[in-house]
């Protein structure tokens, strides 16, 4: 299933290509575009069987996504963004995932988790308001996750976790312009006043420990991944994608291309092949440690064995650095085209924007997940709530 998984996704590289030019104008991912990657399963990659997913391993998953990023950074984006949702739904109550799937198991569910809103606890649930920022992919999904505090009577945080509510529920306010990721339509979620049923909430201690609810029903290994280890990679691996692209694209220029200045062909200067050189082996290092650790991160889950401190710390200095390395590789291969990467449409232009636009994104704050990395190295306290 996982060699028929990709080779649907590689079938459809060439028109999402080709759509690149018009998902950036249209400021989201074309309908044309979402239907293809309907059609490849991307989408229930993640998604339990018993609703009609593949349940595949995460790494079929990531795999999907960097090649699909190689042709269309937006794309990959929001591939990778609503495709691991399926997977966070898998871990709220069972019912839920009724909600959500009963009707229809195509649904899919964008995402903000920033705790920008008001929580209030009422009888039966919560009551939600206020707005978020930067959902993408929100114009293609019919319900939401929305990050918030629940605060106690005195105003005092005493859980942190996800909400989901269904279209019905919020409006989308149509802010999305940007330098890069233009066509991933990350648009604002206004919410005036929704009730949330208790049962729709997923605790972010539960996450952290990695025992939620729907473990109960959902009983793979996927289902007891770290929701930190995989929700951080889901960003890194459509940017190593990015990198991937631009690094295709640029080889197969520089091989036809002549520098008048130095009178000889790119492909003999030496300074041109380091550079080339840098930059795939800045790829194949970030893609082979997110390999390594999700693999590992799988081995414990499957053994039901407690998954150690160390190396979840470990997949986030390497989440980090591999959106580092990605970054510096699509740079190196900017600086090395010269003017042709001025010219907006091409793919290493395109995908410089896109990378660097990718590196905003709050989970590669490297300084945070480098500092929890070195503490438990220096011998000091982690604690698995500030793995994320």
């Amino acid at each position: 299933m996982r060699d028929q998984f990709l080779e649907g996704v590689t079938a459809v590289l060439g028109d999402l290509r080709d759509r690149a030019r018009e998902i950036e104008d249209l400021r989201r991912v074309s309908d044309d575009s979402m239907k293809q990657l309907i059609g490849t399963g991307v989408f229930r990659a993640l998604q339990p069987s018993r609703y009609g997913g593949l349940e595949l391993d995460a790494m079929a998953f990531y795999e999907a996504v960097r090649r699909i990023a190689g042709v269309c950074g937006s794309s990959g984006w929001v591939a990778s963004i609503l495709g691991v949702h399926p997977w966070q739904l898998a871990l709220f109550p069972d019912q839920a995932q009724a909600d959500v799937w009963s009707a229809d198991p195509d649904t899919l569910i964008s995402s903000s988790y920033a705790p920008t809103g008001r929580i209030d606890v009422v009888d039966g649930g919560y009551r939600v308001a206020g707005r978020w920022n930067f959902s993408s992919g929100c114009d293609h999904a019919q319900w939401v996750f929305l990050g918030g505090a629940v605060l106690d009577g005195g105003g005092k945080p005493v859980d942190f976790g996800t909400f989901l509510l269904p279209r019905s529920d919020y409006v989308i306010d149509d802010v999305w312009d940007t330098v890069g990721l233009r066509g991933t339509g990350s648009n604002d979620i206004v919410v005036t006043d929704a009730f949330v049923p208790a049962h729709r909430f997923l605790s972010f201690v539960d996450t952290s420990r990695c025992q939620c609810p729907g473990q109960s029903v959902n009983t793979a290994p996927l289902y007891r991944l770290p929701f930190a280890s995989v929700f951080s990679n889901t960003i890194t691996a459509p940017i190593i994608g990015m990198a991937q692209g631009a690094y295709d694209a640029h080889v197969a220029m520089m091989s036809e291309r002549l520098r008048i200045s130095y009178g000889q062909r790119v492909v003999d200067d030496g300074f041109a092949q380091v550079r080339v050189a840098a930059a795939a082996s800045e790829i194949d290092a970030a893609w082979l440690q997110l390999e390594r650790n999700i693999s590992e991160l799988t081995r414990y889950a499957t053994e039901e064995t407690k998954i150690p401190i160390e190396l979840r710390a470990r997949t986030r200095r390497d989440q980090v650095r591999g959106s580092e390395r990605a970054i510096a590789a699509v740079d190196t291969m900017f600086e090395n085209s010269g003017g042709h990467a001025l010219r907006r449409g091409t793919p290493i232009e395109r995908a410089w924007r896109d990378a660097h636009s990718g590196r905003a994104h709050v989970v590669n704050d490297p300084e945070r997940a480098l500092a929890m990395y070195g503490k438990f190295a220096l011998g000091l306290s982690i604690d698995q709530e500030s793995m994320l």
